[in-house]
C-alpha cells in the first residue's frame, strides 16, 4: 500500500456496508419507539370505548367523543393562531432589521450635463426652457491699480536707513 492511501477498497466498501447496516438498525428501533409511545398514549389517554349497552349509553358517548372532538379542534385553533401571530411578528422583525440596517445608497456617478439640459430632462421635451446665466449679468470695467515706482530705487540708500535705525536700537 501507498503511504497516502491508508486502506483498500475492498476494506473501505466493507467498512461502509457495515455502517449502513448499523444506521438501518437504528432507524428501525426509533420507528419501533415512536409507534411504541403512540400506542401508549392512545391506551392511556382514549380508553376503548365500552359499546356494550342501551341507546342512551351510546348517545352518551357519543356526546363525550363529539365533546372531546370539540375541545381538540379549539385547541387547533387557538395554535394555528398563535403560530399565525408569531408569524407576522417576525416578518414586522425583519422587516424593522432591515429599516434600521439602513439601505446602502449606490455610489452616484458624476455627470457632466449643461443646465440647459438638466431643465430639460427635468421639464420634458415639449418644454424648451434656455438658461443663459451669463445674459443678465451687469458689464464691470477691471481697475488697474498703479503701483508706486519709488519702492524700485537706489538700493544703496535703503540699507543706509536701516543702518541708522540699527544705530538708534544701539545707543539706547
Amino acid at each position: 500500500m501507498s503511504e497516502g492511501k491508508k486502506m483498500t477498497s475492498s476494506r473501505r466498501h466493507h467498512l461502509k456496508s457495515l455502517v449502513l447496516q448499523i444506521a438501518a438498525t437504528w432507524l428501525e428501533e426509533e420507528a419501533n419507539e415512536i409507534a411504541a409511545t403512540k400506542e401508549a398514549y392512545m391506551a392511556e389517554n382514549c380508553p376503548v370505548p365500552d359499546l356494550s349497552g342501551d341507546q342512551a349509553a351510546l348517545m352518551e358517548i357519543c356526546k363525550k367523543l363529539q365533546h372531546a372532538i370539540d375541545k381538540v379542534d379549539e385547541d387547533r385553533y387557538d395554535a394555528e393562531a398563535k403560530v399565525a401571530k408569531m408569524d407576522k411578528e417576525i416578518e414586522e422583525l425583519k422587516l424593522k432589521k432591515v429599516e434600521l440596517g439602513g439601505v446602502k445608497k449606490p455610489a452616484l456617478k458624476k455627470v457632466r450635463m449643461s443646465a440647459d439640459a438638466m431643465l430639460q430632462a427635468l421639464l420634458g421635451g415639449k418644454h424648451k426652457v434656455t438658461m443663459d446665466l451669463r445674459a443678465n449679468l451687469k458689464q464691470v470695467k477691471k481697475e488697474t491699480k498703479e503701483e508706486p515706482t519709488e519702492a524700485v530705487g537706489d538700493w544703496r540708500k535703503n540699507i543706509e536707513d536701516k543702518a541708522d535705525r540699527k544705530k538708534m536700537f544701539e545707543t539706547s
